[in-house]
């Protein structure tokens, strides 16, 4: 079974942006960013600590890592995360990022 944030899971709900302040998205929010040369996605942890896919020699299956830049992700520039706290990697320009925030999930009784 695929992960909930599987490339090939809701991807029509997401929401394209030019600007995305990782930070500020709730914890569960997933995103799609593709890159010159390659595609990313990523979950959010909280903060600016995420899950990542996406590289095939970094991280070709989810790995831990943190956003860096402030958890700022921008069309146009590079995006650079941490992996497992010890490697930096900074990726081509990002030509578009895709959002996808978690469903609220409440029930009343």
């Amino acid at each position: 079974m695929a992960e909930p944030w599987h490339p090939y899971t809701r991807m029509a709900s997401m929401t394209s942006a030019e600007l995305v302040d990782c930070a500020s998205l709730p914890r569960g929010s997933l995103l799609y960013v593709q890159t010159k040369n390659r595609q990313y996605w990523i979950e959010c942890l909280g903060g600016t600590a995420i899950r990542i896919a996406g590289h095939p020699e970094y991280c070709p299956t989810p790995a831990a890592g943190h956003i860096l830049e402030s958890g700022l992700i921008e069309r146009g520039k590079h995006l650079r995360f941490l992996l497992d706290d010890c490697r930096p990697v900074t990726t081509s320009r990002v030509v578009r990022v895709r959002i996808q925030r978690p469903k609220c999930s409440s029930s009343i009784h």
